[in-house]
């Protein structure tokens, strides 16, 4: 089977990525303007036992479907896809009915009992009705990565995103006069709204889709379910255990911290500041990186699967280059113009502030989300999984220790520590799987010094004409930002770091078609 272009899936998903976090981001901002620093807490605190339910909605689904896929064609077994598609969609559809229901009967407790917020019930029951749609919809995405088809699951996204922004705008007016918990209710039926039309517009692709994949496969079908839960069993094991840990944890955060603010308003705000408008912005310039992590999955387990182990580590090699320049770039930037962006976009100094203690730490966010991905590419989830959960019961056990004694301080300083630990026990569990070394001068310290370069470069020669020139805030952002970055990229290519080939070969080539 021919190859699809993947300079032009990279295109798409890249821009897809850039849309919608762009969109996101100032959905975010738009909310924030609406219901306040509150509101943004309150719905953090909804999306936090959501968040669980999507877990165990979708847990494992996406990858499943993907390496199970990629390992049929990989083996000249297209027929069997079907076989495969029908056992993942059946257990999805299974698994989000079952999330529904429970999040439907168990919104009034939850809310009462583990929020402490009853403002949550209706939020939480509005959202019920789209767990059986994620779900299915995981499984698709799945099986169109497999295929090498970005361009349904790009498009079902922008169409989700679209629906939901719509019905928020339309219902939020008639819902503010209410308070907080109406008009999180209105952002909540945008959510579900939009993935009900995502996965109709998914469903409609995946069925036209089935036209070119073979109808009677070659006999292995009935070893399909025990390949699907060797593949999810794990990988669903790891998201439920530490999404009831996480859930734990978002949980805990805003009562600790009332306990040192003695206000729980305060604490919803600072809560909402950090996990609503802070962390958005941060992980906006992961688009690109998620592009290539999207793309690399099927090769990456393909050429695990054939035993192809030099263009494995070629291929893992080229990912450590691109993740670690490009984050050290976006942390760099974040750090640098920490105020300007709180003040640009949301006119405050606390997310500034946020902003300017999370800055240095995306490398490790960045690095930590590729190299998982990786592993798991890699069949190596009872890695991920061990280290997720070690993860999440020493942040529980600082939240417990250090929030009510220093507040939302102890909280990035658990940040600091849970970014560190898990991207280092993940690499370390990459090179020793691979045999990889690390390149510390290409990978870490001509990017770490040309970054140092760039901002200096910007503070000492730009800043003063722009000061002269009395550019407002906004123009000085995007001026300074455009030229540490293009200063970045120009020492990395002098001091032999990375060029522009470097970037380029990081899409696989496309093969020839079996004859």
């Amino acid at each position: 089977m021919a190859r699809q272009n993947y300079v032009k899936n990279a295109a798409i998903l890249t821009a897809t990525g850039l849309a919608l976090r762009a969109a996101g981001m100032f959905f975010r901002i738009y909310l924030a303007a609406r219901i306040g620093a509150e509101g943004m807490g309150l719905y953090q605190l909804i999306y936090t036992v959501y968040n669980m339910a999507v877990t165990l909605a979708t847990a494992g689904l996406s990858v499943a479907a993907t390496r199970l896929c990629a390992q049929l064609l990989a083996t000249d077994d297209p027929a069997s896809v079907r076989a495969a598609m029908r056992r993942t969609l059946t257990l999805g559809l299974g698994l989000g009915l079952a999330a529904a229901a429970l999040l439907f009967a168990g919104a009034g407790p939850a809310a009462e009992w583990w929020l402490k917020d009853e403002r949550a019930a209706l939020s939480l029951r509005v959202l019920a009705p789209s767990l059986p749609f994620m779900s299915v919809s995981a499984c698709l995405r799945g099986f169109f990565m497999a295929r090498r088809k970005v361009g349904p699951n790009s498009r079902a996204q922008i169409l989700e995103q679209l629906v939901r922004i719509g019905v928020v705008a339309a219902c939020i007016d008639a819902a503010l006069p209410h308070g907080n918990e109406a008009a999180c209710a209105a952002v909540m039926l945008g959510s579900t709204v939009s993935e009900a039309i995502s996965w109709a517009y998914m469903e409609w692709c995946y069925r036209r889709e089935l036209r070119d994949v073979p109808r009677r496969a070659r006999g292995k079908a009935h070893g399909l379910s025990a390949q699907l839960w060797a593949i999810l069993a794990p990988i669903a094991a790891n998201q439920y255990l530490t999404g009831l840990l996480r859930t734990v944890e978002n949980v805990m955060v805003p009562g600790c911290l009332a306990l040192f603010t003695l206000s729980r308003e305060t604490a919803l705000s600072q809560y909402g500041a950090l996990k609503g408008m802070a962390m958005p912005v941060i992980f906006f310039p992961f688009s690109f990186l998620a592009t290539i992590s999207t793309l690399l999955l099927p090769e990456i387990t393909e050429a695990h699967t054939q035993g192809r182990r030099a263009a494995l580590e070629r291929l893992i090699s080229r990912v450590m280059l691109v993740t670690l320049t490009l984050s050290i770039l976006a942390g760099g930037l974040f750090t640098q113009f920490a105020k300007e962006i709180g003040l640009v976009l949301y006119q405050s100094e606390e997310v500034g502030f946020y902003l300017s203690v999370l800055g240095p730490l995306m490398p490790f966010m960045y690095l930590e989300s590729m190299v998982d991905g990786i592993l798991k590419g890699l069949g190596e989830q009872l890695s991920s999984f061990r280290y997720a959960a070690l993860d999440s019961v020493v942040r529980i056990a600082l939240i417990a220790l250090l929030l009510p004694r220093l507040g939302m301080k102890g909280f990035l300083f658990v940040m600091l520590v849970s970014n560190l630990l898990t991207s280092l026990l993940n690499l370390n569990r990459l090179l020793t799987v691979t045999g990889l070394r690390i390149r510390w001068m290409r990978w870490v310290v001509k990017p770490v010094l040309s970054m140092i370069c760039a901002g200096t470069a910007c503070r000492f020669l730009l800043q003063p004409l722009a000061v002269r020139a009395g550019l407002p805030l906004i123009g000085w952002t995007i001026l300074g930002a455009a030229f540490t970055g293009a200063a970045y990229l120009l020492f990395l290519w002098l001091t032999g770091c990375a060029a522009p080939s470097d970037f380029l070969s990081m899409l696989p080539r496309r093969k020839k078609s079996r004859s």
